[in-house]
């Protein structure tokens, strides 16, 4: 399906200038992304390392890509040399890892811990005790390379518009927690969530980046 370029606008409109898109680009052939970017977008969102080094190769070197999927400790380096954003930090591990390639390529990588908001097991992130924990350890730590962005998290995939409001305001309160911690590695400044299905609600409770795939590019492609 190709990017209805209409709705797009309609949807920056909507966002405004306070809230950041990232069009969730996985799956999507490289037409579809050249459009997006022909219409101004910039940030783009990737699951999957090889899918993202094939499509960095190809596509204008100017795009922003963000790494959205459950990164491993073993693919950072691929991805090291170019990429913007890590969305999903899940410990101090892969902080480390990223903090060590980002250092072979003379780079700064930015990046963002992953909370497990939802109910859930199919989703990744830290628990409220385990995040105050990797905080604690990465503000002893000698990362010179990392800058720890915020937080970004996923709500329960349900109609129940109750449920996803509370688990974004939880979110929220761990962001507003954490605002003010004084450290080098720490920028605290976005707070990323909201999809397709529930982004309006994520905006409502402080979300400014937005991770949106179907409404922007259509249906996803049948593999």
């Amino acid at each position: 399906m190709a990017v209805n370029k209409e709705t797009y606008h309609k949807i920056l409109n909507e966002l405004g200038s306070g809230v950041e898109l990232v069009a969730v680009s996985k799956i999507q052939p490289i037409e579809s992304i050249q459009a997006l970017y022909n219409s101004g977008q910039r940030d783009f969102g990737e699951n999957y390392v090889q899918e993202l080094i094939d499509k960095a190769e190809k596509l204008p070197k100017d795009i922003r890509w963000h790494f959205i999927g459950h990164l491993q400790s073993n693919k950072v380096k691929f991805i090291a040399p170019f990429i913007y954003l890590i969305h999903g930090v899940d410990s101090f591990k892969l902080l480390k890892e990223i903090n060590k390639q980002a250092e072979k390529n003379n780079r700064t990588i930015q990046a963002l811990l992953q909370v497990h908001i939802a109910k859930e097991d199919t989703k990744f992130g830290l628990n409220e005790i385990e995040l105050e924990e990797l905080i604690n350890e990465v503000q002893v730590a000698d990362f010179k390379n990392i800058i720890v962005k915020g937080l970004m998290g996923m709500a329960t995939f349900t109609d129940d518009t109750k449920k996803v409001d509370s688990e974004f305001k939880y979110l929220k309160s761990l962001f507003d927690k954490y605002l003010t911690i004084s450290h080098t590695i720490f920028q605290w400044s976005i707070l990323s969530m909201g999809m397709s299905d529930d982004y309006k609600i994520a905006i409502q409770n402080g979300s400014n980046m937005v991770r949106l795939g179907s409404l922007v590019f259509g249906r996803r492609p049948v593999l």
